[in-house]
């Protein structure tokens, strides 16, 4: 015979459960400012408060700014972190733009002059270098492991309050957005942890202390919609912009939008994909146009990669096509043709 089991027995007091909500509630909350502590007091000392001093630029050349000393005030601030003991620092290309004199000054009030090693304007990325040594240094982590509903914290030196710190969560992953060049940045961590101007620069991490994302764009007049590049991207900028003090891409010499093309187009040629890229304009002496590239094609492949859209196009062009002879494949008045091509370096066209 089954017995149900309670606790009746006349030897066994009851347990008091009124209290055990209120109990677990505090123990997650403990847990979570646990979690954002540690993770402040691993990287918030490898954080520096940029001072940038840039050229006027234009007709009209204010005079810059004196402050109380008669010394030139910055034109603006930033954020950026160390990321090696012997003084790389890591920021926003944006905020170190035209910049002629930066000062990096870090939570213990050690200050230094900064030089910018390599700047990509089209990642919003930039590699600072000071004079120091042993310095604390930031681990750079694993973007790709990011997962919605994460917690994450944001570190920086907005509107001139050194050593800030925000925390919130990861909003979504996979977002796209243009740099300043005009150019897709991939992948983007969108975040509702606060950010405003200065934190631009500042590092994104996880709860384990590790940098997950390089905090850059804030959209005006929305609330908790703030964005960071993973740092992934800046796995790939770093080494390039350390080795050359840039990122070499190819470049072939053409304007072009997006365009979707009709289903029937796509079942009579064929196709992977609807979209493909219209050529606009061919650029005169671009490697387009000595290929014989004209406005009015349609891109649909390069070397048998399939070009959905001008994202995907400018994915393909990277440093390996760069004098290297590469197939186009397009529609010209329907007919389906195959060019030539040869990029040349993003930057060195002629």
């Amino acid at each position: 015979m089954l017995q149900l089991l309670t606790n009746t027995a006349p030897d066994v007091a009851p347990r008091d459960e009124s209290n055990r909500a209120p109990i677990r509630d505090a123990e997650l909350l403990d847990a979570y400012s646990a979690a954002v502590i540690d993770a402040v007091e691993r990287v918030g000392p490898t954080v520096a408060h940029l001072a940038v001093w840039t050229a006027n630029a234009g007709p009209r050349r204010a005079r810059p700014r004196t402050g109380r000393d008669g010394l030139p005030e910055p034109s603006g601030t930033g954020s950026g972190f160390a990321f090696t003991p012997d003084g790389f620092l890591l920021t926003n290309s944006h905020v170190v733009e035209r910049a002629t004199k930066i000062r990096a000054t870090f939570a213990d009030g050690a200050s230094y002059d900064a030089h910018i090693v390599g700047s990509d304007p089209d990642t919003d990325l930039a590699v600072l270098r000071v004079h120091a040594s042993s310095l604390p240094a930031a681990t750079l982590g694993d973007s790709s492991r990011l997962r919605a509903g994460q917690v994450v914290v944001a570190i920086g030196n907005p509107l001139g309050f050194s050593s800030t710190v925000t925390s919130g969560i990861v909003s979504a992953l996979g977002r796209t957005m243009r740099s300043q060049s005009g150019r897709q940045i991939d992948a983007v961590i969108q975040t509702d942890a606060a950010l405003n101007p200065g934190n631009s620069g500042g590092p994104l991490v996880d709860s384990r202390g590790n940098v997950v994302g390089i905090n850059t764009a804030v959209i005006a007049g929305a609330q908790g919609i703030c964005f960071a590049v993973p740092v992934n991207t800046a796995h790939f900028v770093i080494p390039q912009l350390i080795r050359e003090g840039r990122v070499r891409r190819g470049w072939i010499g053409i304007a072009g939008q997006t365009i979707q093309l009709s289903r029937r187009r796509v079942q009579l040629s064929r196709l992977s994909e609807m979209g493909s890229v219209l050529v606009t304009e061919c650029i005169q002496g671009s490697p387009a146009e000595r290929a014989g590239l004209r406005t009015g094609d349609i891109i649909l492949a390069l070397d048998d990669a399939a070009i959905s859209g001008v994202d995907s196009l400018q994915r393909f062009l990277t440093a390996d096509t760069i004098g290297r002879a590469t197939k186009v494949t397009l529609l010209r008045d329907g007919a389906r043709l195959e060019l030539t091509i040869t990029p040349t370096e993003s930057g060195r066209r002629r």
